[in-house]
């Protein structure tokens, strides 16, 4: 049986207070706040994820992929989320395969 990102994050750490009208729980906007920060080492950002999370960065980055799908999240930090977007669409098509180039005549 497997957890969902939402149940593996530990929320005792990030207190889950109304939103401020954009429809994001105090654990989003506190993702999307931690998100905002420039990481120099990806190193550090997992263990700063595992500290004010206490969950593990697989969990954060399901979690967080879902959370910049939505509208809500756009409309709090625009410049944020599609930074996100824009990075996680890179990754997307630096794994596909190449097309391939070769004509067939």
């Amino acid at each position: 049986m497997s957890q969902t990102a939402d149940a593996v994050i530990n929320r005792s750490r990030i207190p889950d207070a109304p939103s401020d009208g954009a429809g994001l729980s105090g654990l989003e906007q506190a993702m999307l706040s931690f998100e905002r920060r420039c990481w120099s080492r990806p190193i550090a950002k997992e263990q700063a994820i595992r500290e004010r999370f206490s969950c593990s960065p697989a969990a954060y980055y399901q979690q967080l992929n879902r959370l910049i799908d939505r509208p809500a999240a756009c409309a709090a930090d625009p410049l944020t989320v599609k930074r996100l977007r824009r990075r996680r669409e890179a990754r997307r098509l630096a794994l596909e395969p190449p097309p391939d180039r070769r004509r067939f005549c």
